[in-house]
């Protein structure tokens, strides 16, 4: 019987460390999410601003010379 009892403790001992991996993985994952998210919402804002930038130019590349500071 110490044996059976023996192995239910190392099931649980195991269910709760997976639990516990789980949980981690989950929060790994909810905090890349937000940061994709992120990063999508820039990515988006930085195109429509490239395209506000030139709206009658669409043949015409975009410079970076275009984006001289005003005091040179």
């Amino acid at each position: 019987m110490d044996d059976l009892e023996a192995r239910v403790t190392e099931l649980e001992i195991q269910t709760a460390l997976q639990e516990d991996l789980l949980a981690t993985l989950n929060d790994t994952i909810v905090k890349m999410q937000q940061t994709l998210d992120l990063q999508q919402a820039q990515l988006r804002l930085l195109y429509q601003r490239m395209q506000e930038k030139s709206p009658g130019d669409a043949d015409e590349p975009y410079s970076l010379m275009d984006e001289i500071p005003p005091h040179y």
